[in-house]
């Protein structure tokens, strides 16, 4: 029986490289979309930093990770004053955002919602960009000695001191919380009245499930009705370059390819990853929508070894066992694991033989069943986020039940041992079909310096209750917008337009406006794209003609819009029958529709199917 109570999922945000939004994630991991570019210049300069040598002091010979684009914040939205954002480090910014959204996705940001029981528990690196920042500030004296012994008069001494402490900023009175990583917590209870427990953790690279770990003790012990866990990660200055390049960690050939035969190291990103959690009775009682069910959690330590930074097999192995051992289910049912996978040939193969340990060896039809993945292979390896990252993740994937990516695999890391082992590196997107014997599962490691190791035992909601509306991933998607007459549509042209800016996904964007639209309002409009950038291109064509007083369409077939009464039309399908078939084209339909996936469940129950990977 197991010993920990079924706990779940009712909520989720991300911020990640190239998206702004659970969706924008969401369709960036199964359309495998590799969101890893150079340092954009407001991080740090490239031509200040970056040096091909490792040896090189004081430089760094990465040059690439995974950025967060520009995200729009009000301060007057939170209740906090504009004077005070410059003092306010960008991690306790997004972490608003996020904790902000992740209650609307649960159904609990109203004026109506009892949050007195509410906890905040999040995974923050111990430093700060904002700590790095005001401490450099502090180093005048230095800058003071060294221009005099240049010989450098002392009126000129004190010009260029000015001169170099204007590049930071001032301190004040709201400095000091702004720049503590321990306050990322305290802020979110603080705006969004939180009346439950909020700190934060700090296991290094696997912060975000160590506060995990703790939220899901609030709910066990019966401390908090519901917790927002998981992690926040904005830290990807210089300094934290120069902290990978020394280790050395970073790959020489600028990728992040995990489990690959030609991975040499990792690149880091950006993120924020938050999960709202209840206990399961809780959740169904009060019709939440469930995404995914946590069902034991493992932790452990290294213990000695050669250093404090070096990865132990038998270490990992044994938060491995233990979070089985609370989930009361054998490894031999899981089909899926998020690995920590940072791409380091070493840290993997180490990775792979713990795993191996506890999962065993192929099935007695000598196939491998288990996928393996890692998320960093799109993103970077997100720090104290990392495994907020895979969690939620997994907890998609078995919400949609798709079997997602895992990128630059062209051939898997000999020291893997897949050859015989549970194991495969999956790297298509593919639905994920499961027989009546027992529910879909799928696991998430994260493990940190110093030898701290976590593992996490989830499987899909099966119950009666509610589960969240899919998450539309299509390669393209319709916007569709109403108003009253031209100029409205025009303003409503513009405020999507604007929400493109903010770094709203195509599909947040899309469902939107299908939710609002009114097939009998005066002005209309249909715009196909592919992304959000594609769409704000189509849509500046379109505000154009519209506000012209053209009727029609535009001469792209892709945009049409129409004034006046809608005339009522039968709606047909056709299928021609053209094209070619081609193996494999059944899966989207399987992936994107319950009833086709059904079919091929059904076959696994089939006993001349037994063994195979369908």
């Amino acid at each position: 029986m197991s010993t920990s109570p079924p706990i779940a999922i009712v909520g989720m945000s991300s911020l990640f490289a190239g998206s702004h939004d659970l969706l924008g994630f969401w369709r960036d991991i199964v359309s495998a979309t590799d969101r890893l570019t150079d340092v954009p210049p407001h991080a740090w300069l490239i031509e200040d930093y970056y040096d091909p040598d490792p040896s090189a002091p004081d430089m760094t010979y990465a040059k690439r990770g995974g950025y967060l684009d520009p995200v729009a914040f009000d301060p007057m939205e939170f209740g906090m004053p504009p004077t005070t954002i410059p003092a306010t480090d960008t991690a306790q910014l997004l972490a608003l955002i996020a904790a902000k959204r992740v209650l609307q996705d649960a159904g609990k940001y109203s004026d109506e919602a009892d949050l007195s029981r509410t906890s905040v528990i999040l995974g923050v690196a111990s430093a700060t960009e904002l700590v790095v920042e005001m401490g450099s500030r502090l180093h005048h004296p230095l800058w003071r000695n060294a221009l005099r012994k240049a010989g450098l008069p002392e009126s000129r001494v004190q010009e260029i001191v000015q001169l170099i402490k204007d590049h930071y900023q001032p301190w004040q009175e709201s400095t000091f919380p702004g720049l503590l990583g321990n306050v990322v917590a305290g802020r979110i209870a603080n705006r969004l009245n939180l009346g439950g427990s909020n700190f934060v953790t700090d296991a290094a690279c696997a912060s975000s499930i160590s506060a995990l770990q703790a939220g899901l003790h609030e709910l066990y012990l019966g401390d908090s009705d519901m917790v927002i866990a998981g992690g926040v990660d904005a830290l990807n200055d210089i300094l934290m370059y120069m902290c990978f390049s020394k280790t050395p960690a970073f790959s020489l050939t600028g990728d992040c390819r995990p489990f690959s035969e030609d991975a040499d190291g990792t690149l880091i990103g950006e993120g924020v990853g938050m999960l709202a959690l209840r206990r399961l009775e809780d959740a169904e009682r009060d019709g939440d929508e469930i995404y995914a069910v946590i069902r034991g959690l493992g932790a452990s330590s290294d213990g000695m070894g050669s250093s404090v930074y070096a990865p132990r097999p038998e270490g990992q192995a044994n938060a491995l066992r233990r979070a089985y051992d609370k989930a009361d289910y054998s490894p031999a049912t899981v089909e899926l694991v998020e690995a920590h996978g940072t791409a380091t040939k070493a840290g993997d193969a180490a990775e792979a033989r713990g795993l191996t340990s506890v999962f065993g060896p192929a099935n007695e039809a000598g196939r491998a069943w288990c996928a393996l993945g890692s998320v960093k292979s799109q993103i970077g390896h997100t720090k104290a986020a990392a495994g907020s990252a895979g969690l939620i993740k997994v907890a998609l994937a078995l919400h949609h039940r798709v079997l997602p990516p895992t990128l630059k695999v062209s051939k898997p890391n000999s020291l893997l041992g897949l050859e015989d082992g549970p194991f495969y590196i999956n790297t298509d997107t593919r639905p994920w079909i499961r027989g009546s014997d027992h529910p879909r599962r799928g696991s998430v490691s994260s493990f940190g310096f110093g030898g701290s190791n976590f593992h996490v035992a989830l499987e899909e909601y099966t119950g009666s209750g509610n589960r969240p509306k899919k998450l539309r991933a299509w390669s393209e998607d319709l916007l569709v917008l109403s108003a009253a007459d031209r100029d409205s549509l025009a303003l409503r042209i513009g405020k999507v337009r604007s929400q493109i800016e903010q770094g709203y996904s195509l599909g947040t964007l899309t469902a939107q406006g299908a939710e609002d639209f009114e097939a009998d309002a005066h002005a209309r409009l249909a715009v196909v794209a592919s992304d959000a950038d594609e769409l704000g291109m189509k849509l500046d064509k379109a505000v154009e003609v519209i506000r012209a007083g053209s009727e029609g369409s535009l001469p792209d077939p892709d945009v049409h819009f129409g004034f006046g009464p809608s005339k009522a039309k039968k709606l047909a399908f056709i299928f021609p029958g053209q094209g070619s078939q081609y193996v494999g084209m059944g899966a989207g339909a399987a992936m994107t529709f319950d009833c086709a996936r059904a079919v091929w469940d059904e076959a696994v129950d089939i006993k001349e199917f037994a063994g195979d990977r369908l």
